[in-house]
């Protein structure tokens, strides 16, 4: 009995800590590239030089971040560098940089669920084998944790993706004013997430766009979950 109970907890805690940190490594890692390769693109190499135009996750890992994600299911990745000095078009070029990082979640959560729907009945669907069933967990995982990410960083609030398109649009005094405060909104931000307000705003709104794709997928393959 006592071999039964701690080869189960040992099973439960491996597959969960799996189900977290593999969906994690996966849409940080594309978040910050696309980020990064988008600079490169408008002529800031300073990712590039840095190493982290690359899809090698642990260069993107933030100890503190990947911490506080197995803790406490909120993490962080570390930022892509861009000096937007390099920009020929200093805030536009900014904006666009800004904006692939959750324009390349929603591709990769699209592309996430396809593959979900082209294994769903090799893979036993739900009710497989537990390692096909784990397989299908984190592929799914991904999918919402990349919806969720991509949501989450196009409020327009400041150190957040959202708030370099929206600040691109102020005049240059008050944008290069409020960019320089950006560094304290993350205790804001803390604050925010945990009010009533968040999970009916960005809570609601990521689950309502992961449900268009998943049912897409789901009208594709025909797999029922």
């Amino acid at each position: 009995m006592i071999n039964d109970f701690f080869g189960s907890f040992s099973w439960s805690t491996v597959t969960d800590a799996l189900i977290t940190v593999i969906p994690a490594l996966i849409c940080i890692t594309i978040h910050e590239l696309a980020h990064g390769f988008t600079a490169y693109r408008f002529g800031d190499r300073t990712a590039k030089d840095m190493g982290r135009l690359t899809l090698n996750p642990i260069k993107h890992i933030d100890v503190i971040g990947m911490l506080m994600l197995l803790l406490f299911k909120f993490g962080w990745a570390k930022p892509v560098p861009v000096d937007m000095r390099n920009f020929k078009r200093p805030r536009l070029d900014m904006a666009v940089t800004a904006f692939a990082g959750p324009a390349s979640n929603i591709a990769l959560a699209a592309v996430i669920l396809f593959i979900y729907g082209l294994v769903f009945v090799p893979f036993g669907g739900l009710y497989g084998p537990a390692p096909g069933r784990v397989i299908l967990r984190i592929i799914e995982r991904t999918a919402y944790l990349s919806v969720a990410l991509a949501v989450f960083n196009l409020i327009p609030f400041p150190p957040l993706d959202g708030s370099k398109v929206l600040f691109s649009f102020l005049s240059d005094k008050s944008y290069y004013k409020l960019m320089r405060y950006e560094r304290y909104g993350v205790f804001v931000l803390l604050i925010i997430m945990n009010t009533p307000v968040f999970k009916m705003t960005v809570g609601l709104l990521t689950v309502k766009l992961y449900n268009i794709l998943f049912a897409i997928a789901r009208t594709t393959f025909g797999f029922v979950n």
